[in-house]
């Protein structure tokens, strides 16, 4: 294996051993081997045979082929019914923009329930590349960050892994006078300019220079500013709330998106001092401090787009099943488009998220025969159908009777993915590369597909196998790791039959 990849396992065994409270000389000795073998083998300087990978994953009660190998296939028996209840767990979304955030804190952090997917370790390992100090304890995250950071010492090749990685962009001008950031990577749909990021941090007094690879950012007279953005982005409006963080004075952000991720960057600032008027609106006043040096804990919340996922499938399944701390504020809309198509459900328990601001509700599902919408379905920033719920929309359409058009115009090329749902059977028209119409309902069967090379896409190519008729392999699903943690035990838990196909 490369160096890079055995790091990156190394990492992720050290965590799962902590996790568990084994210490090292411990796990030596369920391994039967030497403590000075596991500090090699947690040092990435260790190679390793699948043997030896599953001695691993028996000692800690985890599939580290699961999580090692980006290449992983699965094999899915379809037709199964889902029974039981699943717990929501937190948001991608919320988490990595709150990794980025940390770096505004001089003391130290702790992100409570921080959900263990790829995504979040890319994150934490450019952050631990530049110095900063992170520590899991269980599912928390502490994070302590040094006086001098060193952007020298970057690790660019976790970097151009994550799109996550531009909102370094924000807390980075607070550190450095100038640096060099290199490009986004992450899903691969199409492009995703961040031209919007550039402009809204000019307002603050910042040059940015464009390059083949990178940007060369320049940090001038940081000063407060009245934005205007671009596009009503997520991730641009919390660059530009964590650039106006610790600017003092009042800066405004106008057309600023009012999604769960951002909110809850608000509600994290607000934590360490900072005051925001007009949260949940899309103008935010930021009054900014000089400095923030706190211990502070943040409870992370609950992740609309993963209580969507299970709705999808106990949809696609016609099952009964409950789903535990849905946050309903993000949901309203997709729940009442799914009621007037047909679907069927119950809401049993209104609460509070452990954070005090966002509403939590239990709901329970029924099998139900759908109807297709007469109107297009399509996203919308907040309030509006979130973004990312609209491609769940997609398989839903295959199990209602009628012709659904999605037209999911925020991403070139995203619809083409959709396609993919042919192979099982799905009956759909491309349009264009944003439009999709697609009739029902079908008779899922079936099939063998390469996962698609995005979070969404794939997701509901593993939630159509759910419901298809035979013995399916979705091969190379790290597009799905990203954005949800042990959803293959997860499922199984529920009724699924998913194996997993080992190979390094």
């Amino acid at each position: 294996m490369a160096s890079s990849r055995l790091k990156h396992i190394g990492n992720l065994i050290r965590d799962l051993r902590e996790e568990r409270g084994f210490s090292q000389s411990e796990f030596a000795k369920k391994l039967k081997t030497s403590q000075s073998a596991v500090a090699r083998l947690e040092n990435g300087e260790q190679n390793l045979s699948t043997e030896t990978l599953s001695r691993i994953s028996l000692a800690l009660n985890r599939d580290i082929l699961q999580l090692s190998d980006r290449s992983l296939n699965i094999e899915i028996e379809g037709g199964r019914k889902l029974r039981g209840t699943v717990i929501t767990h937190t948001s991608k979304n919320g988490a990595v923009g709150l990794l980025c955030a940390s770096l505004l804190n001089s003391g130290t952090t702790v992100l409570k329930a921080m959900p263990r997917i790829e995504e979040v370790h890319r994150v934490i390992e450019v952050l631990q590349s530049i110095g900063v100090l992170v520590k899991w304890t269980d599912h928390d995250v502490e994070i302590t960050v040094p006086k001098k950071l060193d952007f020298s010492t970057l690790n660019v090749e976790s970097a151009t892994k994550t799109r996550t990685i531009v909102m370094l962009l924000a807390p980075l001008l607070h550190h450095f006078k100038t640096f060099k950031l290199p490009h986004p990577g992450g899903c691969r749909l199409g492009s995703r300019d961040v031209r919007p990021h550039l402009l809204a941090l000019e307002k603050f007094g910042v040059r940015i220079e464009t390059r083949s690879k990178d940007y060369v950012i320049e940090r001038k007279e940081l000063h407060p500013a009245e934005v205007v953005l671009y596009e009503s982005g997520d991730t641009v409006t919390e660059n530009a709330l964590m650039a106006a963080a610790l600017i003092p004075g009042i800066t405004t952000i106008k057309y600023a998106s009012a999604n769960y991720q951002v909110q809850e960057m608000c509600f994290f600032l607000e934590g360490l001092g900072v005051q925001i008027e007009g949260i949940g609106t899309t103008t935010l006043i930021v009054h900014g401090i000089a400095e923030i040096n706190r211990h502070y804990t943040h409870p992370l919340s609950e992740d609309p787009i993963e209580a969507m996922f299970f709705i999808t499938a106990a949809i696609l399944t016609r099952s009964f099943i409950r789903i535990n701390k849905a946050p309903i504020d993000f949901l309203e809309l997709e729940l009442l488009k799914l009621e007037n198509m047909g679907f069927k459900y119950k809401i049993l328990k209104r609460y509070k998220s452990e954070n005090g601001r966002t509403n939590l509700i239990d709901l329970r599902t029924f099998p139900s025969r759908l109807i297709a919408l007469p109107e297009k379905i399509e996203a919308r920033p907040y309030p509006g159908l979130n973004i990312d719920n609209l491609p769940f929309f997609a398989v839903i359409a295959t199990q209602a009777r009628g012709t659904t058009l999605i037209h999911d115009w925020v991403y070139e090329g995203r619809a083409i993915h959709y396609k993919e749902l042919d192979k099982l059977r799905a009956e759909t028209l491309l349009a264009d590369p944003h439009r999709i119409y697609v009739t029902g309902p079908t008779k899922l069967k079936a099939a063998e597909v390469v996962c698609p090379p995005a979070l969404r896409p794939g997701a509901i190519i593993l939630i159509a196998m759910l419901a298809a008729e035979g013995v399916s392999v979705l091969r190379n699903i790290y597009s799905i790791h990203r954005g949800y943690e042990g959803i293959i035990e997860r499922l199984n838990a529920l009724g699924a039959k998913i194996k997993i196909l080992r190979s390094l």
